[in-house]
């Protein structure tokens, strides 16, 4: 695979907007001010561990089970798990590394994230943890990559979670379309979305987000183009590549107009939701929020939107060891994710699909959910972002590009040239 990481995560956190509440169960809960209000952080029992996740919204019950059943399946080790709120996760973290609370001896880490905590030398290296209990081979090679900084591995993989395309099946039916078949490609995207839309009727093919989800579509198109958005050591904003997946994405819009104009944040989701969009592109996140609704929906992966590829954008969840840790308690670490590999069938029923071999290619993952495993089919073709630090500073512009282009206020090439300056700029400083 080609050496690039999601950058999302950096946007991933800040741009979460349907992240629902902490939630309750046995599990403590860290605030916003480093405090837990559940059990301690790294006690000092070498058989006691502390976790850390950002799992706050419905995928925090899942994590939960598998940790329980952990612990209900010996009694050498115990793991107290902390879910700590997504949206100030990564600043509990940051106030943890500091000092200025206590810290956990095993945390989540987005894949995005570990290049830039790697770089500031808290991350534990877990090279020489590959051995009998975890090994390289038991996990997807891109999980394993994706955890990776210059062949130095980081990060255990939970699970990769790439973009996804989404359907209405009962939307296809009314227009004559196959409500088992999602469209492979641009072209049957945009036939599919022209028989799908009746703006008299307030119906469309597809919205185009001009906001969240765009951290996931806009590269994922960009790949499929053949492009990246960062190579040899240069922002590419200008690129064939880049230019032809923003124009493309406006088409939809302008010319073909098969979406509505000025989409606001959710509005493509809401518009799914009630049964006034065809298709639509999202994360493995929404799985509960489509079930709940009742829609009648399919669930695929991405169709070749891109002229040169398949491709799609991916994040990654992935288990970290801070580099100040208890080395008293790494064999309790270990025997924990060794456990988390072969019995995480339970964060396969939250939508997500995990990167062990021994889940995803079980029979029990290919019927645990319809999702699941449309998710691990991108597997192989997964990009993430690339390791630049504080890459979040370079695709902020972009995104208010993205953003400005969708919304018809700046042409789409001005628009890339000024995110291209401005991205340039962040990078030197």
């Amino acid at each position: 695979m080609k050496r690039t990481k999601t950058w999302l995560g950096i946007f991933f956190t800040c741009l979460l907007t349907f992240v629902l509440a902490a939630c309750n169960g046995n599990s403590g809960v860290v605030d916003n001010e480093g405090g837990d209000s559940g059990e301690k952080e790294g006690s000092g029992d070498s058989s006691e561990i502390t976790l850390w996740a950002p799992f706050s919204g419905p995928d925090g019950p899942y994590m939960k089970e598998i940790v329980d059943g952990y612990n209900d399946s010996q009694d050498e080790y115990t793991v107290n798990f902390q879910i700590v709120p997504q949206t100030e996760y990564y600043k509990n973290v940051d106030l943890a590394i500091n000092g200025e609370s206590n810290m956990p001896d095993l945390l989540v880490m987005h894949g995005d994230q570990i290049f830039t905590y790697a770089e500031k030398d808290v991350l534990r290296s877990l090279n020489d943890l590959m051995g009998e209990e975890i090994t390289e081979d038991e996990y997807h090679p891109n999980g394993i990559e994706g955890a990776s900084v210059d062949g130095e591995i980081y990060g255990v993989p939970l699970d990769i979670h790439p973009l996804l395309f989404y359907w209405n099946k009962d939307m296809f039916k009314e227009a004559g379309l196959n409500p088992e078949q999602p469209p492979a490609n641009r072209e049957e995207f945009i036939e599919y979305a022209q028989a799908l839309t009746d703006k008299d009727n307030n119906q469309y093919g597809y919205v185009v987000p001009t906001l969240w989800p765009q951290e996931f579509i806009f590269p994922t198109i960009v790949n499929q183009n053949g492009g990246e958005l960062y190579k040899d050591g240069e922002v590419q904003f200008t690129s064939d590549a880049v230019v032809e997946a923003l124009e493309f994405e406006k088409s939809l819009i302008e010319e073909y107009e098969v979406s509505p104009k000025d989409v606001q944040q959710d509005g493509e989701v809401t518009l799914f939701l009630q049964g006034k969009s065809g298709m639509h592109m999202n994360g493995p996140w929404m799985l509960e929020q489509w079930e709940e609704s009742g829609i009648n929906y399919g669930v695929a992966p991405v169709p070749q939107l891109g002229t040169e590829q398949e491709g799609v954008y991916a994040n990654s969840h992935n288990f970290v060891i801070p580099k100040s840790g208890n080395e008293e308690k790494l064999d309790a670490i270990t025997n924990f994710l060794s456990y988390v590999g072969d019995n995480a069938l339970a964060w396969a029923e939250s939508g997500q699909a995990p990167a062990s071999k021994a889940v995803y290619e079980s029979e029990e993952f290919q019927e645990v959910n319809d999702q699941s495993p449309q998710v691990a089919k991108q597997f192989d073709y997964v990009t993430f972002a690339p390791d630049v630090e504080n890459w979040g500073q370079a695709t902020s512009p972009l995104m208010e590009a993205v953003n400005e282009a969708l919304l018809g206020q700046k042409d789409v090439k001005e628009a890339l040239e000024e995110a291209q300056q401005k991205a340039s700029q962040a990078l030197e400083e």
